[in-house]
């Protein structure tokens, strides 16, 4: 069931027919439920095991148009199986994409006979009337892969046992590949197991004895003959193996997941390591329910699984004919209904819409009349309140305009008086730092000159000497005194034939 139909359903009940159990689940709760009858609100879902049903490998050439593929199918399990002629079944199949044949395509075929499954579940549909699905056990393991519960793509074996069946699948690339009924079932096992002991003893002992020993730990007398049914159980499942890998050329199988319907103590998968010699697990997964003290059975647990996942998702294999009831309006006396009112209505529509938008025009105008009078007072209060706030903006306009004209007055003064006190006395100082350094080195000043332009204060000294030498060693020892503090420039010195002096201009620029 895809997420979007079941969206109307309040919860969903599995099914297994075989043996009238019932497990339902509300949310994320699961559990079994003696009183389950019909309901429109509820989903139902059911399973049939691999007894219930003819599982078969076919080819169709791809040739074959896309709405002729059920009428092929159909034709060639007749001939290829030996069906009776006489009796129509139940064809349901899955495509298989995991081979490299570019001429035919593969179907997983399940075949049944209406006729069975009427008498399966008979029983059940006195109790609740309708099956919305009914898959068969093996595709449901699909979920697992699709909930990636298991992740890996290995090639997997599932071996699950029931009270009435007990079936092998295998799995590869996260497909469906193959399906076998075993020949023990725990009501079988039970019958060997008697037979192996010698003794005839209650099926209910049998079945409490697997549920509550562990044959690693117990000093019962069964435990020897239930050792030698188990070795029989795996020499069975091995040669089924062997069966599979061949005609489906399978390498390896390396993975078995195995389990049954009751909770059995001994670990089933331990031994299956053992005697197949190959990596086992517990059929037992965290499905994301939440956890209650009732044992859920994987197959349960499975279909629930099954329920929550979109179409594309599942294989989507569905042998029910217990349809629910149809809805009221397709049914002829729904119709019939139906069209009854339509007729009465629309008898009956001008008139009674006449009278209706007639009072709703009066009721309209006077709720309409009664909300003008509220929004014109609202109106005026709110004109006059914009205009008294409009004054005393202009005012505060004014206020902030004649401050502003004060403070530019008074920002400017302050800066004049700034530049007087700092600036002149620096002016000053510098000066007479240079001067003396020029005296030390015998270089007379003809001119000092100040302009500041960007923030840039700039010294230009006129300089006198009787030697070139001594304004070289002066610009020298001012660079060498003054770094990073002035940036000194001397582009040339001149010589007065008249005079008999060197001239040049050193330019000092603050940093």
């Amino acid at each position: 069931m895809s997420t979007d139909s079941k969206n109307s359903f309040t919860s969903v009940v599995s099914v297994n027919p075989y043996t009238n159990e019932y497990i339902q689940s509300i949310s994320s709760f699961l559990s079994p439920t003696t009183s389950a009858e019909y309901s429109k609100e509820q989903f139902l879902v059911s399973y049939l095991n691999t007894k219930g049903y003819i599982n078969n490998h076919i080819e169709i050439s791809k040739n074959i148009p896309e709405e002729d593929i059920l009428d092929a199918i159909n034709i060639k399990i007749y001939d290829e199986l030996g069906l009776d002629q006489a009796i129509e079944y139940q064809v349901q199949y899955i495509e298989s994409f995991n081979n490299a044949d570019s001429e035919n395509r593969h179907f997983q075929v399940f075949i049944v006979d209406p006729l069975q499954i009427i008498e399966t579940y008979q029983t059940t549909l006195d109790q609740i009337k309708y099956i919305d699905v009914i898959t068969p056990a093996p595709l449901l393991i699909k979920s697992l892969y699709s909930k990636q519960i298991i992740e890996e793509n290995s090639i997997h074996c599932f071996i699950y046992f029931e009270e009435n069946d007990a079936f092998l699948s295998i799995y590869n690339e996260k497909e469906f590949v193959y399906t076998k009924s075993l020949r023990y079932s725990l009501i079988e096992m039970h019958e060997r197991f008697c037979e192996l002991h010698g003794e005839r003893i209650e099926y209910d002992e049998f079945i409490e004895f697997l549920s509550s020993q562990n044959l690693r730990d117990t000093t019962s007398e069964y435990k020897e003959f239930i050792l030698k049914l188990y070795k029989e159980i795996f020499a069975n499942i091995n040669d089924i193996l062997a069966y599979t890998k061949k005609a489906f050329n399978i390498e390896k199988v390396e993975h078995i997941y195995i389990g049954s319907e009751i909770n059995i103590k001994s670990k089933l998968y331990e031994i299956a390591e053992m005697e197949l010699s190959t990596a086992s697990s517990d059929f037992d997964f965290e499905y994301g329910f939440d956890k209650t003290e009732h044992f859920i059975n994987q197959i349960h647990a499975l279909m629930h699984i099954t329920t929550t996942l979109q179409d594309d998702e599942k294989y989507s294999c569905n042998f029910s004919t217990f349809n629910r009831p149809p809805k009221f309006k397709h049914r002829q006396s729904g119709k019939l209904a139906i069209l009854v009112a339509v007729s009465l209505f629309v008898a009956f529509s001008y008139p009674i819409a006449y009278w209706v938008l007639t009072y709703s025009q009066d009721l309209q105008y006077k709720i309409l009349q009664s909300s003008y009078s509220e929004v014109h007072a609202k109106k005026s209060t709110r004109q006059a309140t914009i205009k008294s706030r409009k004054a005393d903006k202009e005012k505060a306009l004014s206020l902030l305009k004649e401050e502003k004209n004060n403070y530019t007055s008074k920002k400017n003064t302050l800066i004049k008086i700034h530049d007087v006190k700092v600036n002149y006395p620096m002016k000053a100082k510098l000066i007479a730092q240079l001067t003396n350094d020029l005296n030390r080195y015998l270089v007379k000043i003809q001119q000092i000159q100040y302009n500041q332009n960007d923030e840039k204060k700039k010294f230009t000294f006129h300089l006198v000497s009787s030697k070139d030498k001594k304004i070289t060693q002066l610009l020298e020892g001012l660079t060498k005194k003054y770094d990073n503090i002035f940036k000194f420039s001397l582009n040339s010195i001149h010589y007065d034939e008249d005079k008999k002096l060197y001239f040049s201009e050193l330019k000092v620029n603050i940093l």
